[in-house]
């Protein structure tokens, strides 16, 4: 009889469990800000590239899915981009795979679109300007590339604070 008992609990427990689990009254928002590791120029994972927005000691600027800033450069256009070689290897452009879909975070507004770069990469723009992340960046909210070889940080607004050529690769 006890054991009888046990495996009624056992039972009950068990279909408790289950019908706990598979529950899917909890629905989540899309995050203004991606937490993932990936550098941007590796976007991957999903189908969506998600742009968000952080505060820095330079006012809002955009950030890619790994939360670090972004930047645009001076010399690119919507349908090309300046900073090739040793340039995008300092500078890595937001990319988009095969597949995924540049998004903005709730909130910001402007235009995305996408260029094909001469390595054949697909590169994220905002605004009509090329998107890429600084290698010096190591934390959400690092600016260190602003006014470096004419990148500025890439703001929610669009404008940006002028570029100046400083610093190196």
């Amino acid at each position: 009889m006890l054991a009888t008992r046990r495996l009624a609990g056992l039972l009950v427990a068990s279909i408790a469990l289950v019908a706990a689990c598979s529950s899917s009254g909890a629905t989540s928002a899309p995050p203004t800000q991606a937490a993932a590791t990936p550098p941007p120029s590796a976007a991957t994972g999903g189908t969506t590239v998600t742009i968000g927005m952080a505060s820095s000691s330079l006012g809002n600027v955009l950030v890619g899915p790994n939360g670090l800033t972004l930047y645009v450069h001076a010399g690119d256009t919507a349908t090309s981009s300046a900073c090739n070689g040793a340039c995008a290897t300092a500078w890595p452009p937001l990319a988009v795979a095969s597949g995924q879909t540049a998004v903005l975070a709730s909130g910001i507004t402007g235009t995305l679109g996408t260029l094909t770069r001469t390595d054949g990469t697909v590169q994220v723009t905002f605004d009509g300007l090329p998107l890429y992340g600084w290698k010096n960046d190591k934390a959400p909210g690092d600016v260190t590339g602003q006014n470096v070889n004419g990148f500025t940080v890439a703001t929610p607004g669009g404008t940006a604070p002028s570029p100046a050529a400083t610093g190196g690769y």
